[in-house]
């Protein structure tokens, strides 16, 4: 895995946007993006999808992934996508989007236990370990059903900068860019225009 790591593209190691640290299903939405010479997709293959699943713990790291099943996390992301979209504009989403995702919640539900640590018991969630790709997904999903309907629901904004495509959670309300690079990158831009057009 560090070989794998070590030889990873640069764009594997973009600067986290706000919220991705707690919600994952944030920065799956967020393994489509755009760069100066085009367009990134971190799932693009398979290899690519089940590095990303295994770089988020998602999955362990001798399991093997099949093309169908990186379409699943491709489908999943842009649903999510369409959602994260809906809950911004205050609009209803494509029933297939909804579908979706209700359908990775359903496919590895995990397993509710009671654990007791020391004298205190807990409730405990167990992913199905017989459907390891299921339950990723299954987690992926929760995750964006958590993030949809919870507290920080109305934080959730797409980046303002022209071409970024990017989602985050905003810190306060007047905040527009996903990250200090996007904002200083439109910043520059009015400078420029402003110079072009006095000049």
């Amino acid at each position: 895995m560090r070989g794998v790591e070590h030889d990873a593209p640069h764009y594997l190691h973009q600067q986290p946007v706000p919220g991705e640290e707690r919600f994952l299903s944030l920065a799956l939405v967020n393994t489509r993006f755009a760069l100066s010479h085009g367009q990134v997709d971190l799932l693009e293959d398979t290899d690519a999808a089940r590095l990303w699943l295994v770089r988020h713990e998602l999955l362990p790291d001798r399991t093997v992934l099949s093309g169908r099943q990186a379409g699943r996390a491709r489908v999943l992301r842009e649903a999510l996508r369409e959602l994260f979209a809906a809950r911004a504009e205050g609009a209803v989403p494509a029933r297939s989007a909804l579908e979706t995702l209700n359908a990775a919640l359903a496919a590895a539900p995990p397993t509710p236990r009671l654990v007791w640590t020391g004298r205190e018991p807990h409730r405990a969630d167990e992913p199905d370990t017989a459907n390891p790709v299921g339950a990723a997904l299954c987690a992926l999903a929760e995750d964006g059903a958590e993030l949809l309907t919870g507290d920080d629901a109305g934080r959730l904004a797409p980046c303002g900068a022209p071409g970024c495509t990017r989602w985050f959670l905003r810190s306060h309300a007047a905040r527009r860019w996903c990250t200090t690079k996007c904002g200083n990158r439109v910043r520059a831009a009015r400078h420029y225009a402003a110079r072009k057009s006095s000049g």
